[in-house]
């Protein structure tokens, strides 16, 4: 039987919660379908701060390198507004992208058919939607230096400088070439060659890359902005975008929101390949740590349970029970259960986190 090692964070605010359902759905897996991993538990963000008065400690970091993958939950909350920007939650977030170099940020935006009428845009232009954006994560603007705030003169200037080598553009946008051939062939890559010198180096290393080494892949170009407003036209002429760290943040956002609900979709950060040929790689729900209704049952356990269905496929090469976990969810929703986040519905009584997790189960059970 082949082990594969977890590193399971939970994290801050529902974090718990929604990973607490994840275990079941792997504990399942081991019973059911033989499946092991080896899981181990750890602290991060609030969490680690309160215990250890770090966002992340050494051997939580050290951890995190040695495993096959790394399941997150949730970091954050106003509880830790006014600690120091050096030791606020998200820093260990940040920490564990950049130390791991997890360069591949992966945000899948699928429409659920049972979930078509809460998007805000019509449900003809959402039906059926599958787009992945592939977010350049560990460099860019977020990352490049010179950066901070200096006095000029009579008044403060702050800085951040937006900075890409060729090497950082190319291995992301291999990344994303390989994603397009596995999945409709298209590959659309979106900067800002029109106003930044960045965008220009872009557009020429991601095209250099796809007629050298990908000529069966459909490759277009397009500027960010237009990309945001063809996005809310007519989402479903996507099918593999990619872009740089800053124009991912605000684009993978604005597409989780074509489905309705950002408490449904998941995440991966996928970096360099290991000994054992798998990619380091965190997982991690798109939602938040929502301290407002941490520890009241009415979280949404589904984005954190579609993270670890994407540890299965690209971690562990478990592509038939990623899509086993998928169906599952789309089952239950198309039965009409629903959490407090999607019972929008007349009539509808929202379940619980337990119950939303039990129901998942009993649909995986079925489809043994």
């Amino acid at each position: 039987m082949t082990t594969r090692s977890l590193l399971i964070l939970p994290g801050d605010g529902i974090g718990p919660e929604v990973m607490a359902e994840v275990r079941r759905i792997i504990d399942w897996f081991g019973t059911a379908r033989s499946l092991a991993f080896e899981v181990a538990e750890d602290l991060v963000g609030g969490a680690a701060y309160d215990a250890h008065g770090t966002p992340l400690t050494d051997a939580a970091m050290a951890r995190a390198q040695d495993v096959d993958a790394v399941l997150l939950g949730a970091v954050g909350g106003p509880k830790y507004d006014d600690l120091d920007f050096a030791v606020k939650p998200e820093r260990g977030l940040l920490r564990l992208r950049k130390e791991m170099d997890l360069f591949a940020n992966l945000r899948p935006a699928q429409c659920f058919d049972a979930l078509a009428d809460f998007s805000s845009l019509k449900r003809d232009v959402v039906a059926g939607l599958d787009i992945m954006i592939v977010r350049e994560l560990t460099s860019g603007v977020y990352f490049g230096e010179p950066r901070g705030i200096v006095t000029e003169g009579n008044e403060r200037v702050g800085i951040n400088t937006q900075r890409y080598t060729e090497s950082e553009i190319e291995r992301v946008a291999r990344a994303a070439f390989e994603l397009a051939r596995k999945r409709a062939g298209k590959l659309c890559s979106m900067e800002k060659a029109n106003v930044m010198e960045s965008g220009v180096l872009w557009r020429e290393v991601v095209s250099r890359v796809g007629a050298a080494d990908y000529p069966d892949v459909e490759l277009s170009h397009m500027y960010a902005d237009a990309g945001a407003m063809q996005l809310t036209r007519w989402p479903k002429q996507f099918d593999v975008i990619v872009t740089d760290n800053l124009f991912g943040d605000l684009l993978s956002d604005l597409a989780a929101m074509l489905t309705g609900s950002l408490g449904m979709l998941p995440s991966a950060s996928l970096g360099a390949p290991m000994a054992g040929g798998r990619p380091k790689a965190l997982y991690e729900p798109v939602h938040g740590s929502a301290p407002d209704i941490a520890g009241q049952g009415k979280a949404n356990p589904i984005a954190c349970i579609l993270s670890f269905a994407m540890a299965l496929r690209y971690s562990f090469d478990l592509g038939d029970e990623a899509a086993r976990v998928e169906r599952a969810v789309e089952k239950v929703l198309a039965d009409g259960l629903r959490t407090a986040d999607l019972a929008g519905e007349e009539g509808v009584v929202p379940v619980s986190t337990t119950q939303m997790g039990d129901a998942i189960l009993a649909a995986l059970e079925e489809s043994v």
